[in-house]
């Protein structure tokens, strides 16, 4: 093995109840006003109104932006850091699941480094670290609150860019199961086969190390023996913490391992018709498996043992994953989400620019994607 980085926010806190160690510990970091980047869902539900409380409580000016869409875009961030710099907050908080953690990644950095999110589409384009940032998760499957990794969707060019920063890792990141006890099952579903999706493709990565596939395997134990009973019953705590567990592990692991043609091309369809992320890795993961058995058909054994399967080869293993797929309600292909067959070419067009910096076993041709999407239609 050569030499290998390891990304990690420097202080992560997890368990029932460790919101308020939290807050205290951002307190101690001296803060006076904290932008919090949500979405109107949270702010319904109370739960954005009781993180401001406790930072007021904390001597901490609460900001509540709550502007942040399924896909946050460009404008999204733009409506944030304008919020932001008018009340001049000197830190941030996401509070949320994928999309209010990347779009407050994207408003800190451009707050302290300036131009535009776009300007720092690709890997390490930004000069300084941004400001402040901690991530309070409520889902359990995207890990962006551990990660280097911004995804946002530019409107004009309908795709996702992936901005890929040492300098976008929170400070802090935080996973009480007690703030995921209200997500409704077709969000658990979602957010836990993203999750899925990370440690099978950090797994079978050409940057895989020990150390991430420790992360890795461990996810996918964890993931099949939770995350149907986490979909059954939202109030499982044991369930829930077995989850956040899950999804930290397996951010772990493609935080430094990277990702492959799931993301890729995931990433293509949420630009494209703004669908839910996790939903669309969940119907991609098993054919891009199929097309990685070729070189990863070892490694896809190791997967298919950690998700319990006795066989233990590449063949069982996608079958698993297709199996926990239909057990928690993910659609069964691309139609039932209204993609378009004749939008298959721009979408693999795309895919293969996105997949440029990822560490997929086995690299694809044009046409070879484009089978993909119609397998997985």
């Amino acid at each position: 093995m050569g030499v290998s980085a390891f990304f990690i926010p420097s202080f992560n806190l997890m368990g029932a109840g460790c919101l308020s160690q939290a807050i205290a510990e951002m307190r101690g970091h001296g803060f006076r006003r904290a932008l919090i980047v949500t979405d109107a869902g949270l702010v319904k539900a109370g739960l954005a109104g009781r993180v401001a409380e406790m930072l007021g409580q904390a001597d901490i000016e609460p900001v509540v932006f709550d502007g942040v869409h399924a896909n946050p875009g460009c404008a999204d961030v733009e409506a944030g850091l304008a919020l932001l710099r008018d009340k001049r907050c000197d830190a941030v908080v996401s509070l949320g699941g994928g999309s209010p953690h990347d779009c407050a990644k994207a408003i800190a950095l451009v707050a302290v480094n300036g131009g535009r999110i776009q300007d720092y589409e690709g890997v390490d384009k930004s000069a300084k670290p941004q400001l402040p940032l901690v991530a309070i998760n409520t889902t359990a499957g995207t890990a962006s609150e551990m990660t280097r990794f911004c995804i946002i969707t530019d409107e004009a060019r309908r795709i996702k860019m992936a901005i890929v920063d040492k300098h976008v890792t929170p400070i802090l990141s935080v996973n009480d199961p007690e703030t995921m006890a209200g997500m409704p099952p077709s969000l658990t579903a979602a957010t836990g086969m993203d999750a899925l999706t990370h440690a099978v493709e950090a797994y079978v990565s050409t940057a895989a190390t020990p150390i991430t596939d420790a992360c890795a395997l461990k996810a996918v134990e964890l993931i099949a023996g939770f995350l149907r009973r986490a979909v059954h019953d939202g109030r499982d705590m044991e369930a829930r913490e077995a989850m956040a567990c899950a999804q930290f592990l397996a951010g772990m692991a493609f935080n430094n391992a990277s990702l492959g043609y799931v993301h890729a091309m995931a990433h293509q369809l949420g630009g494209f018709y703004d669908l839910p992320h996790g939903v669309c890795n969940a119907v991609l993961l098993p054919h891009v498996q199929a097309f990685n058995a070729v070189e990863a058909g070892e490694r896809l054994g190791d997967v298919a043992r950690a998700l319990g399967e006795a066989d233990g080869d590449a063949q069982s293993a996608i079958r698993a994953i297709t199996r926990l797929s239909a057990d928690v309600g993910i659609p069964p292909g691309l139609r039932a989400l209204d993609v378009r067959e004749a939008d298959i070419p721009t979408l693999a067009d795309n895919a293969l620019r996105d997949a440029c910096g990822l560490t997929n076993p086995r690299r694809a041709s044009h046409e070879e994607l484009c089978a993909i999407f119609r397998a997985a239609m």
